[in-house]
């Protein structure tokens, strides 16, 4: 599998594409990414050492759900494609194409709820699942309750948990 970092970015391969005499000139050059999400999900696991208990347990989703997803079997939404996200330890690059190749929007700053979890991507806290309901730490709680679901709290990197919502989407 190509690395993350060979790839060409998607301005750059618009330009390339409308600069061309031809779309076969364009696809002769071999640019097209035939990259399924399962490839890029086995990649990213390989790329961050993880095992797929590893992401199931990071992600707090059901193992089968994971399962499916990997397999290829079904596509996660766009909640569970952020979660895979935060479970594969994915920097903020690597969610967005994730979600792209999800087939869901990818998150955007503009969005209050989307810039919470840019900023939890991009300052390294992870999700992690906890069985208390609406009981929550951390300065994020302002934000409201939950986030991806109603048990998300994310942990930053000296261990402090925060919760973040779900209301940010408002």
């Amino acid at each position: 599998m190509a690395d993350i970092l060979e790839e060409h970015l998607t301005e750059e391969l618009l330009d390339r594409l409308l600069a061309s005499a031809s779309i076969e000139q364009y696809l002769d050059e071999g640019l097209v990414s035939a990259r399924t999400l399962t490839d890029y999900l086995f990649d990213r696991m390989e790329a961050h050492d993880l095992r797929r208990a590893d992401v199931v347990r990071a992600s707090g989703l059901n193992a089968t759900v994971v399962y499916d997803i990997f397999s290829g079997k079904s596509r996660p939404g766009r909640d569970h494609a952020i979660m895979l996200a935060f479970g594969l330890k994915c920097t903020l690059r690597e969610t967005q194409r994730l979600l792209r190749l999800a087939g869901v929007s990818e998150l955007w700053c503009k969005q209050r709820r989307d810039a919470i979890i840019i900023w939890c991507i991009r300052n390294g806290f992870d999700r992690i699942s906890y069985g208390r309901g609406d009981v929550a730490t951390g300065r994020l709680t302002t934000f409201g309750p939950t986030t991806l679901t109603s048990e998300t709290q994310v942990r930053g990197h000296q261990g402090e948990t925060w919760t973040i919502s779900r209301r940010c989407m408002r």
